[in-house]
């Protein structure tokens, strides 16, 4: 609102009023009028930059993060925290809950949590945020009180619950700018988003009231990490809402007289060929690593997206540009996916999955 009005306006228009006042006033740069105003000038522009800070703060569309979350608090609103990742280890003999390991050549540690089964186990990142879903391998314990006898296995295989950073700041935006336009309350639509989005480990939900009869309702989500969810995130997020085997009496988040149903989005296998034409030595083995890194990013941006469309559509234009930014690649054509020359169109609750590529 302020942008213009800058030192050199401010100054011009103080010298204007003092020569207004007295004509005869020697106003020149260097002069005593000069350097009696231009100090204080540098004052004046640094309140207009402050005001003009101020009314950007003030709005929710423009504020910086820590005045948007002083907003949002105006309707009982804060950023989702940061949420520890939930993982599956592998162990060769059974593991004392409690124990920690730390995954070698790195700096995280994890914490066994619950046995699944002989020398399976779940184990729980310290550190919170995404950084728990990077890296999978070998660990060892964490010190001497961890070591334990005839150990000679121990494997982080899976990611059972993806672990967030702290809601992101646009993403906290829109959700504070939808909850002014749709009201969540009583177990209506609104409610179980946001409610099922507050949950460590979802990145998305689309809600199916009614799907199987009055009083019924069902719920597909998304991982964090935008992939189909592990058994035990869709486990976590029914108990979390309602519970079974006691469904429908109020034990979780859902509305007494709800039945709901938790389900996670179906990966559909996506195969991809595509005729390229080469530079002057690269071959396909060349270009296939980078090839299949442009692919999981296009993939996961139709994941982010999931939950806002009504259905998913895999887009071979979209694959071919993408192709065409690879390293070695001069030209590309005769895209197919799944063995067809046409856009793939998903179900309403799938997403794609990377399947072959063939170059």
């Amino acid at each position: 609102m302020y942008e213009d009005i800058t030192y050199e306006y401010l100054l011009q228009r103080i010298l204007k009023r003092m020569l207004q006042a007295n004509p005869n006033l020697d106003t020149r740069e260097g002069s005593m009028s000069h350097l009696a105003v231009a100090a204080t000038t540098v004052e004046h522009q640094n309140l207009y930059i402050e005001a003009d800070f101020i009314l950007d703060a003030t709005f929710a569309d423009t504020a910086p993060r820590e005045f948007l979350i002083e907003r949002a608090k105006e309707r009982g609103l804060s950023p989702y925290p940061a949420a520890f990742a939930l993982l599956k280890g592998e162990f060769n003999v059974e593991v004392p809950i409690g124990n920690r390991f730390s995954l070698i050549n790195d700096v995280l540690n994890y914490v066994v949590t619950r046995r699944i089964d002989f020398g399976v186990y779940e184990l729980q990142c310290e550190t919170a945020g995404s950084v728990g879903n990077e890296r999978l391998g070998q660990i060892i314990p964490a010190t001497r009180d961890d070591y334990i006898e005839g150990l000679t296995h121990a494997e982080l295989t899976e990611i059972l619950i993806p672990g967030e950073d702290e809601e992101e700041t646009e993403r906290f935006r829109q959700r504070y700018f939808g909850t002014l336009n749709a009201r969540a309350f009583g177990g209506n639509v609104q409610d179980y988003k946001e409610k099922t989005h507050a949950l460590p480990g979802v990145g998305g939900v689309k809600v199916y009231p009614i799907w199987n009869g009055g009083g019924t309702v069902k719920l597909v989500i998304i991982s964090s990490e935008f992939e189909a969810p592990s058994v035990v995130l869709v486990d976590a997020v029914q108990t979390a809402i309602d519970p079974v085997p006691n469904q429908g009496i109020g034990d979780g988040i859902a509305p007494i007289g709800h039945v709901v149903t938790v389900e996670g989005v179906a990966p559909q296998t996506v195969d991809i060929a595509i005729d390229i034409a080469y530079q002057d030595g690269w071959t396909w083995p060349d270009v296939e690593p980078y090839a299949v890194v442009t692919v999981d990013e296009y993939f996961e941006s139709l994941g982010a997206a999931w939950e806002a469309e009504p259905a998913l559509i895999v887009r071979i234009s979209q694959i071919e540009t993408r192709f065409l930014d690879l390293p070695g690649v001069i030209d590309v054509a005769n895209a197919t996916l799944n063995g067809t020359a046409q856009n793939l169109v998903l179900g309403a609750d799938e997403i794609p999955a990377r399947g072959d590529i063939v170059g």
